[in-house]
């Protein structure tokens, strides 16, 4: 490790040189309370901005142990610390001038989620802290300027780390409340776990958004109020008592009118899967972790999915026990998608009839009376969805809209009105009785196999250099072979999309060799997650800075969308 004095000293040495002296920085250097590291610099002055760290001893940082030693509280103050960091660093970006992205100082910015990120992390030992980003070293033309790169190191970045990553620099109140409130999230998901709940919404939760791109909160939005049928109330550590709606296990409708707020809290129940920052308005919508929105998606590719279940007897004789094609349509890709779910391990599908094949979820008695039965191939959800929970344990949450099928099949029935809900399943049943359903066995089902194994391409396993690169939230490109996971709507930041790139890419080298299934290749990449990080997917010289940890079930659904992948069902 050399001194700020030497980096001081060499930035006047190649000052006015060609661009690529700057390479000659790439390094560590003392500055006293932390060490700045060069981790890699820029081609030229237009290229992909120099990656850069800063890295501060825990003992010098002088946060409490309490708020690191437990991983969802650790997760919380790393988040914190790195929006604080974002916000000092976004007033002096630019201030030092150049040709191209000079004097630009960037890092992640997270959105309404709480997310364990490359950019901000912290050693539950010691709490030491690393914090990730990137530099636009400055040039004149295609030379150095190394006199504003001095201001970015001497000047602005020292000021931007004092006073937002040491302890006693920032508000002691805040930095408990956002580890507290991790914590309290955390005793949520136990409980519900614990109490045969799929989902919790607290009273006076906030769930419009202010717009459709945005996920901040709606200023004088309704506040969510439980019905009192549904009300339970959790202990938690720091909050104390809290009340709200439990949805149980089972088979859950939401119905009401247009408008009234039945996607809005489908919604939140799809992101409840993430823990949310303070003032989001979602802090308290807790969704067990496995839960998964299941939609249509005409076009995508269908890789030897076993969807007999709902999609039997083609007249093309076409195998639904290993389907495959490369333009699914809507009713195959959703049984695809509620197959590689419960591949995954979901245990609870989230479903809006919007986004839903009409084929798929329902077929209305007069539609059966005029096409036979034995001449459809496709069994409806409705007709599985109650074999779903009582013979795998996997609940629904379902908005309807139109259809009142889906009152004979639920366990409870909640009416949004208003944004309000009120639970109306004795209600709905009893009018439901007025409308019998036709009495319709589904065929047996023997159950699914998941014995798929992934081996990719021999080209790819050869290829060292395969180029990565994401497409904001809707895709990923792999040696410009496009993974579409545009409709996988719980990926809620793109660098979760850039983390699955880098996933796929080590799995293709290290993991997948067609002997593992699908689900033992996921669980083995999950092991070296827990054990590393996502540190053990990037095989580089530095970890870059601007990637957020999936779950796994988008783990599954990038790996079921990669057409290059051979994913091929073992007999």
């Amino acid at each position: 490790m050399q001194s700020q004095a030497e980096l001081k000293n060499l930035l006047q040495k190649i000052d006015h040189k060609g661009y690529p002296a700057y390479k000659d920085t790439r390094g560590s250097y003392d500055f006293g309370n932390y060490v700045l590291s060069i981790d890699h610099v820029q081609g030229d002055p237009f290229a992909s901005p120099s990656k850069v760290s800063v890295h501060i001893k825990g003992s010098a940082a002088k946060f409490p142990t309490e708020h690191y030693q437990m991983k969802c509280r650790r997760v919380a103050l790393s988040d914190y610390l790195l929006r604080q960091f974002g916000r000092e660093l976004e007033k002096v970006s630019f201030q030092a001038k150049g040709s191209g992205k000079s004097g630009l100082m960037a890092v992640s910015r997270p959105g309404q989620e709480v997310l364990e990120r490359t950019a901000c992390q912290m050693d539950e030992r010691n709490g030491d802290i690393i914090l990730r980003f990137e530099v636009g070293f400055p040039a004149n033309g295609r030379t150095v300027n190394s006199r504003e790169l001095e201001k970015i190191f001497f000047d602005f970045l020292p000021k931007c780390v004092a006073k937002s990553l040491f302890y006693p620099a920032l508000d002691a109140k805040s930095v408990a409340q956002a580890a507290d409130l991790a914590e309290d999230q955390q005793a949520i998901r136990a409980y519900i776990k614990e109490h045969d709940l799929c989902a919790f919404v607290a009273n006076n939760s906030v769930l419009p958004r202010e717009s459709g791109v945005s996920g901040r909160p709606m200023k004088d939005a309704v506040k969510f109020v439980s019905p009192k049928e549904l009300e339970v109330t959790i202990p938690l550590p720091h909050r104390g008592a809290l009340r709200g709606m439990g949805i149980r296990k089972g088979i859950t409708l939401i119905v009401g009118g247009g408008y009234h707020g039945k996607s809005t809290l489908l919604k939140a129940l799809e992101l409840g899967v993430y823990n949310h920052i303070a003032g989001d308005g979602r802090e308290y919508v807790i969704t067990e972790d496995t839960a998964m929105k299941i939609r249509a998606e005409d076009g995508r590719s269908i890789k030897n999915v076993d969807i007999s279940m709902f999609i039997s007897n083609l007249p093309n004789k076409k195998d639904t026990k290993a389907f495959c094609t490369e333009d699914a349509s809507g009713s195959t890709s959703q049984a695809a998608n509620v197959m590689e779910a419960m591949e995954s391990g979901t245990q609870t599908f989230l479903i809006d009839e919007d986004t839903s094949a009409t084929n798929f979820m329902i077929r209305d008695e007069l539609m059966q009376r005029v096409v036979n039965r034995e001449d459809e191939p496709i069994t409806p959800f409705i007709d599985r969805i109650r074999e779903l929970y009582e013979n795998f344990g996997i609940s629904t949450i379902l908005v309807a809209g139109s259809s009142g099928s889906y009152f004979h099949k639920a366990d409870c029935i909640i009416q949004m009105n208003q944004y309000e809900p009120v639970e109306i399943t004795e209600f709905a049943k009893k009018e439901a009785e007025r409308f019998p359903m036709p009495v319709a066995t589904p065929p047996q089902q023997a159950k699914p196999s998941f014995e798929r194994r992934v081996r990719p391409e021999r080209a790819f396993k050869e290829d060292s250099r395969m180029k990565l690169k994401t497409m904001g939230r809707d895709g990923i490109s792999i040696n410009r072979e496009n993974i579409d996971v545009r409709y996988v709507e719980q990926l809620a930041d793109s660098e979760q999309l850039s983390a699955l790139a880098y996933l796929l890419k080590y799995a293709e080298g290290h993991i997948f060799d067609g002997r593992r299934t699908l689900r033992e290749s996921v669980d083995e990449l999950e092991r070296l997650l827990e054990k590393k990080g996502l540190a053990a997917v990037c095989e580089g010289s530095y970890l870059p800075c601007g990637l957020a940890m999936p779950r796994r079930q988008e783990i599954f659904a990038c790996i079921n969308r990669y057409r290059k992948l051979l994913i091929q069902e073992e007999r």
